[in-house]
């Protein structure tokens, strides 16, 4: 298979392996809400965990983070390389976040880019994952501590685990995007005060 056609395959499956939604298929299973009309209306596990429990969050959270690391896994088996984990990373979050099988309508990807972090550079990954943790501690806030693993992922990756390569660079900067574009809500929330905290329940 020549090179083009891998990485249109590493792509194709990883947008699709994304779009399974692990926190409508839990809902279901529980006979829960459609997510998409409580809580933050999407269907991640922060919103699954305030609307259904911690145990059904956790379960969502945990299985978007395998189905990214599934994707990262494939991508690098059939490139042989970490650019097929990498483009896979990035779609299998495209996917998540936008989903072809529930109407584009899916989560914040935030589970799924920790994942695809830790694939593929898996160092300053952890880093960032006492980053996150620290400041969930500190605040409360999930999303503030999502967009600062992201961000700082993404700074990390500038200025020390990269190599030099503006490939590895451009792609952390992107997981970056795809995570505050998704928080643009929570960030009018926290200017405005109302941003809900670790353990509140959706109205």
């Amino acid at each position: 298979m020549s090179e083009p056609l891998k990485y249109i395959l590493i792509g194709v499956i990883a947008y699709l392996i994304g779009s399974v939604s692990t926190g409508i298929i839990v809902s279901k299973i529980n006979n829960g809400p459609d997510l998409h009309k409580v809580g933050s209306h999407n269907t991640g596990a922060t919103n699954v965990q305030r609307v259904m429990g911690t145990k059904e969050g956790l379960i969502v959270f945990l299985g978007d983070y395998l189905k990214a690391v599934l994707a990262c896994l494939i991508g690098l088996w059939i490139a042989g390389k970490v650019e097929g984990a990498m483009l896979a990373g990035l779609c299998v979050v495209i996917g998540h976040n936008w989903p072809v099988f529930f109407g584009f309508r899916g989560g914040k990807g935030v589970s799924c880019s920790i994942a695809v972090m830790m694939v593929c550079f898996p160092i300053p990954a952890l880093l960032c994952y006492a980053l996150g943790i620290a400041l969930i501690a500190i605040w409360r806030y999930v999303s503030v501590a999502s967009m600062a693993v992201l961000l700082s992922y993404a700074l990390m990756m500038t200025f020390l685990g990269s190599g030099g390569s503006w490939l590895i660079i451009a792609w952390a900067w992107l997981l970056a995007v795809l995570c505050f574009a998704r928080h643009h809500e929570n960030l009018d929330r926290l200017a405005r005060g109302t941003e809900r905290m670790l353990g509140d329940k959706a109205k």
